[in-house]
């Protein structure tokens, strides 16, 4: 690595010393797609909104961001550990990227990697209608593809369809990969703007073949030309996936008392939400497929079913869970003071399963259900250069809960901002915590958690220079998932609770140096963790650097950008995954890191249309075999993939 760094070094002082002053950016209307830019519609009137109303526009350029977010889920992944297999969970290394919802949530937290929740729905507002194409090369045997497609009926109506689905099959045994995200989303208001409404409606389902990793990281790690081929090495389970099924119905409306809009304006608000989910765990044969000499073995240990003489048991341990949410609010809203509301809120839920079970004199119930009612307000101010946002809310039923929120966001200009955000909650433990049922003996539980006390201090700058994050987190009663195996073979974890205060910090630093055609873009991300126990392990260092070269080519009508990106993060003790809950679990017994992946890219932008070209990982072959995202899952080998991102604009 001490070469890597001489030649990062070299090339930073490179551009440090070479830079000259880039031309301002183009302006907004400069980026409208050739196909409309002779029409009345501008760039700046095809809206993306998000769940909190921040607006954005549609954007078709080729940026190194653009590369960055060209994955399956679409965002940057940079603080995130990528498995082999394209769809598959992702390690979270950054821990600054986690959010606390204060409400119980089912868990089973890996397998909603994927899943779209309710800040994850965007809404529109578009002239024309707009259809965007997206689609990637998988691993092997399957494609990545999604689809959207949004129109406005009038100024007033939107309706957008999207889908997104993945089918994998992975290089490794058992490791299939098949998703599918459906969303219906819709907006709506009055002439007047007396009444204003947006919904959504998802249906979400996520299958994964569960192989429990590599048996033996010797076989991986050696120069054994027999396993290149991935499909040779031996995996603990053959025949296990996991199921995610979710339904969500969403509904945000308001309506104006005063019929004219004025200076001052009482308005009623609603929003509420009604979501279904199931999750299942099935495993055919429940001795591993690897052995201890010749023997084969239980790797979740015992269980209550009986077994032929070759494994075979069919287990199926399936949890269905149900949640609805309502909260009645009236606002007062001042053009000049901003917004003030007070609201009134319902939380109901129900996380059941078919039997109750009785294990050494204990019970195991069947149902876990919540009736949660809070009280609260909370202030809205965005004009001009300032947005702030300040709620607070507090349970007033017997189930505990607290949730205060606050952030402050101002823009100087174009180029420079800062925001601050500090939040304090009392959450109540997710369901799959409490009680928990399985075939397997020691997957059955029954706790009494105290509610989790998480207060955050956030701080993000963006500059013209540079931009820099800072994260605090103060975690108290701290839940996590425990190893709790004598031996390197079985794999039994359980719920805990820390009793012990867990500080963790966290700085992130981003600058890109342009020279020329050349740019090199650098993130370095630095985190730190104070605690008695090793309960939360991140890595001390992740670091992103990518030089790239980019021009115009035929009369500017083909943009080309093409470069290397080098990803690394130093060792230390990942979370291991455990697919009969679908969490990462605290593990002590080895490290991973210390080992660079680099990508080696060209993309190209044609009108519209964006292509993206990735060698990925081209020095797995020369740099050594130990790259995983946990203990014995290994990330992917070199592979080279392809796709593009077409936006149509009719």
């Amino acid at each position: 690595m001490k070469y890597l760094f001489s030649v990062w070094l070299l090339l930073n002082c490179f551009c440090l010393f070479s830079q000259e002053k880039q031309k301002e950016r183009q302006s907004l209307i400069r980026q409208i797609p050739d196909s409309i830019s002779n029409s009345k519609a501008k760039i700046q009137q095809y809206k993306i909104i998000n769940h909190n109303r921040d607006t954005t526009y549609v954007d078709t350029t080729l940026t190194i961001q653009k590369e960055y977010k060209y994955n399956y889920l679409r965002k940057d992944l940079f603080g995130l550990l990528a498995p082999s297999n394209e769809g598959y969970y992702y390690n979270i290394a950054y821990f600054g990227l986690t959010n606390f919802n204060a409400l119980p949530e089912i868990g089973f937290k890996a397998k909603h990697t994927n899943y779209n929740e309710i800040e994850d729905i965007k809404y529109y507002s578009v002239p024309t209608p707009i259809t965007e194409l997206f689609f990637k090369t998988t691993m092997e045997q399957g494609q990545n593809v999604s689809v959207l497609v949004t129109l406005n009926t009038s100024e007033r109506f939107n309706l957008a369809v999207s889908y997104r689905g993945i089918r994998s099959l992975g290089k490794y045994i058992n490791q299939l990969v098949s998703t599918g995200n459906f969303t219906l989303s819709s907006s709506f208001f009055t002439k007047n703007k007396r009444y204003g409404m947006r919904m959504h409606f998802t249906g979400q389902d996520i299958s994964n073949g569960e192989n429990g990793g590599i048996t033996t990281i010797s076989d991986f790690e050696s120069d054994n030309p027999d396993f290149s081929n991935r499909a040779r090495l031996q995996v603990y389970l053959t025949d296990a996936k996991s199921f995610l099924k979710g339904k969500r119905l969403f509904l945000d409306h308001n309506f104006r008392i005063n019929p004219s809009d004025k200076s001052n304006n009482l308005i009623l608000s609603h929003e509420g939400f009604l979501e279904n989910k199931f999750y299942n765990f099935n495993q055919q044969t429940l001795l591993s497929s690897a052995t201890v000499g010749s023997q084969p073995f239980f790797r979740f240990g015992e269980s209550y079913l009986l077994t032929d003489s070759s494994g075979k048991a069919n287990l199926n341990d399936d949890v269905r869970f149900n949640q609805v949410y309502n909260k009645v609010g009236i606002n007062y809203e001042n053009k000049s003071l901003g917004k003030v509301q007070f609201f009134i809120d319902d939380f109901r839920s129900n996380y059941y399963y078919k039997n109750v079970v009785l294990i050494n004199d204990q019970v195991i119930p069947n149902n876990l259900s919540y009736v949660i009612n809070s009280i609260g307000g909370q202030y809205e101010y965005r004009k001009k250069k300032w947005n702030g946002l300040f709620l607070a809310s507090n349970s007033i039923s017997t189930t505990a809960l607290r949730n205060l929120e606050a952030s402050i966001n101002y823009k100087f200009d174009e180029k420079n901002s800062i925001e601050f955000q500090l939040t304090n909650k009392s959450k109540v433990p997710n369901n799959n915590y409490v009680f928990n049922q399985s075939t397997y003996v020691n997957y059955n539980w029954r706790n009494s958690f105290n509610n989790e006390k998480i207060s955050t201090f956030a701080t993000n700058a963006k500059t013209k220079w540079a931009n820099a994050t800072f994260h605090y987190v103060n975690l108290n009663d701290h839940l996590y998932f425990s190893d709790d195996a004598t031996d390197d073979l079985q794999q039994l974890v359980s719920p805990k609770q820390y009793s012990n205060p867990i500080n963790y910090i966290a700085i992130q630093l981003q600058k890109e140096f342009k020279y020329n055609k050349f740019a090199l873009d650098n993130t370095f991300l630095y985190q730190k963790v104070d605690q008695k126990d090793p309960i939360l392990n991140v890595p001390d260092f992740t670091a992103r650097v990518t030089l790239y070269y980019s021009n115009r080519f035929f009369k500017g009508n083909l943009q080309i950008q093409t470069g290397v990106t080098v990803n690394y993060f130093t060792n230390y003790f990942a979370n291991e995954l455990n697919p009969i809950v679908s969490e990462f679990f605290v593990q002590s017994k080895r490290e991973i890191g210390n080992f660079p992946t680099m990508d080696f890219f060209i993309n190209g932008r044609i009108r519209q249309t964006r292509i993206f070209i990735k060698a990925e990982h081209f020095n797995s072959s020369f740099t050594g075999n130990n790259y995983y995202f946990t203990p014995n899952q290994p990330m992917r080998d070199f592979i080279v993939r392809f796709g593009l991102v077409w936006n149509l604009f009719n």
